[in-house]
């Protein structure tokens, strides 16, 4: 079970937005990313 799938959306979210903003390894924003779609959440709580 990857760990992602317990962070509560809000929690995803906000390490998707920490990642970015302190420039972390571009595979591990894309995983956050990935699994932020594979949630099918809104794009517009990403800005």
């Amino acid at each position: 079970m990857s760990t992602l799938k317990t962070l509560s959306d809000a929690l995803l979210i906000e390490a998707y937005k920490k990642a970015k903003k302190l420039n972390l390894d571009k595979d591990f924003i894309m995983h956050l990313k990935s699994e932020i779609h594979r949630r099918d959440l809104n794009d517009d709580e990403l800005l």
